[in-house]
């Protein structure tokens, strides 16, 4: 079996490696270190947890053990696609170069330029970057990349992705031709392919596995959930992931929720916290401060379950999380592959679990494709279709449409008394004939509306004029459906009186 000592790294290099406790290299760094030391240009294709960070640290920083950096001007470049990756590596050169007097910056977002400008004026030897702060130190004239010897690019699918390979092809025209490069990724797209046709000189291709495999050492499940109703969607898959959460019991000891958006990360995280898990979000959106001290709590143990967009996909070093879940399929099939990646880590044992749902099981079907394998079904452990009490999430109780619950108010039917119940005529002749009675019965009005309103409304039907023999108006046994008891005098008047008033 290989070991570090057989590698003809830096004797200062062996030592850390020794401190920090590791002996034998992994496939990726036994393949990539020996000509990456000979200066040959490397092509490292291996699934992510394996070690690819060290494959080309510990050979950087053999190989400027000798010399010294000057101003604005670093004698290496990492280029990473996330915040989180390039710290990762940050603390790599950290753990590595610390017998060696070595300096490193890392330019990410997030962070004041003047702190980062300091540093790089100093000169240092290993320049940790994302693509896009990179170049806005280069617009500002405060970066000089003339003097790359040794350049990186790590993760380089993901760079695809986020949409980085104008940002990285533009950044290669920076730095000089004669400059070693070592390209690292855990699937070769057709792109990513082109890119390393223009811009590697005979590289040395180190692939491990399969392109897109995931680990033998992660179990691997999908639960099929379907909601009672659309609009319940969102409160009864989050009860989904909290039984699936409950049903691993002692067995999980920390978990990764990845979430396709954003959005939805925040939510999932509340929610959790509203029942009483230790949950906490990630996502490009947080200031980085916030960030760095959600992954630090999480990594020593203060936080039990992270909830994170794909931002935490790569590049996450959490060697002992048990369980990771998908709330959402992702999109793209690569992205499950990283995703479960983050468990499993180093030969230890992980579980993943999706949460699949009818829309998307096309994209189930592109990670099955991808993976080369089914993924065994898990049956739901919320049997049944919750009732409403039962599904009504704190985070959703603000926006649930009660409006369905509540009793609509009745009207009356046409024909029939608001108050009594009482047949009114029932079509339109009877109306007209009532009428004619009435008109007949009734002589134009001649003396004056006198009386007060409560009077009127107390006695709404008038007697009839001249000598008729007193008859009684027949509209007293009408009523103006909506009125009750209570219509006013001016509705019961006939057209003629009407006129006349």
């Amino acid at each position: 079996m290989t070991k570090f000592t057989d590698l003809n790294l830096n004797p200062k290099v062996l030592k850390a490696i020794e401190e920090a406790g590791y002996e034998s290299p992994t496939p990726i760094q036994a393949g990539a270190i020996p000509p990456a030391l000979e200066g040959r240009d490397v092509l490292g294709i291996a699934q992510t947890g394996t070690g690819k960070t060290a494959s080309f640290t510990l050979p950087m920083i053999t190989m400027l053990a000798r010399g010294r950096a000057r101003a604005r001007m670093p004698r290496s470049l990492v280029l990473c696609p996330t915040r989180e990756l390039a710290a990762q590596v940050a603390e790599n050169f950290d753990t590595y170069t610390k017998h060696l007097k070595l300096t490193k910056a890392l330019l990410i977002g997030g962070v004041s330029f003047k702190e980062q400008d300091q540093l790089i004026d100093k000169g240092v030897d290993v320049l940790i970057a994302t693509p896009g702060r990179l170049l806005d130190h280069f617009e500002r004239g405060k970066l000089i990349l003339s003097d790359v010897k040794v350049m990186v690019v790590d993760e380089a699918d993901r760079m695809l992705d986020m949409g980085f390979i104008p940002d990285i092809e533009r950044i290669f025209g920076l730095t000089p031709f004669t400059r070693q490069t070592l390209f690292f990724s855990a699937t070769m797209a057709p792109e990513i392919e082109r890119i390393t046709n223009t811009f590697l000189s005979n590289p040395e291709r180190i692939e491990i596995a399969r392109q897109a495999t995931t680990s033998e050492t992660i179990e691997q499940a999908v639960v099929e959930f379907k909601a009672s109703r659309k609009d319940r969607e969102g409160s009864e898959k989050r009860k989904v992931l909290r039984a699936l959460i409950d049903q691993e019991g002692e067995k999980l000891t920390n978990a990764i929720i990845f979430c396709n958006r954003k959005m939805d990360v925040d939510v999932v995280a509340k929610s959790l916290k509203k029942y009483g898990y230790d949950a906490a979000p990630i996502h490009g959106d947080l200031d980085q401060s916030q960030r760095t001290k959600t992954l630090d709590g999480f990594r020593e143990g203060q936080l039990r379950i992270l909830v994170a967009s794909d931002v935490a996909a790569r590049g996450l070093d959490v060697p002992s999380v048990s369980h990771v879940f998908n709330y959402d399929v992702p999109g793209h099939a690569e992205d499950y592959v990283h995703r479960i990646g983050r468990t499993g880590r180093a030969g230890r044992e992980g579980k993943a679990i999706t949460i699949c749902t009818p829309r998307d099981e096309k994209a189930l079907d592109a990670v099955e494709s991808l993976v080369q394998k089914t993924i065994a079904r898990l049956e739901n452990p919320v049997k049944k279709a919750p009732s409403r009490k039962s599904t009504e999430d704190p985070v959703d109780a603000g926006n649930d449409d009660t409006a369905a619950s509540k009793p609509k108010p009745t009207r009356s039917r046409r024909g029939k008394s608001a108050d009594k119940g009482q047949d009114a005529p029932k079509d339109a002749k009877a109306d007209q004939a009532t009428d004619a009675d009435t008109d007949t019965a009734t002589a134009p009005k001649s003396q004056s509306r006198s009386g007060d309103k409560s009077a009127n409304a107390e006695k709404p039907a008038k007697q009839s004029r001249g000598g008729r023999g007193g008859k009684q108006d027949r509209r007293d046994d009408r009523k103006v459906v909506g009125m009750g008891d209570h219509m006013p005098s001016f509705i019961a008047l006939s057209f003629d009186e009407r006129r006349a008033s």
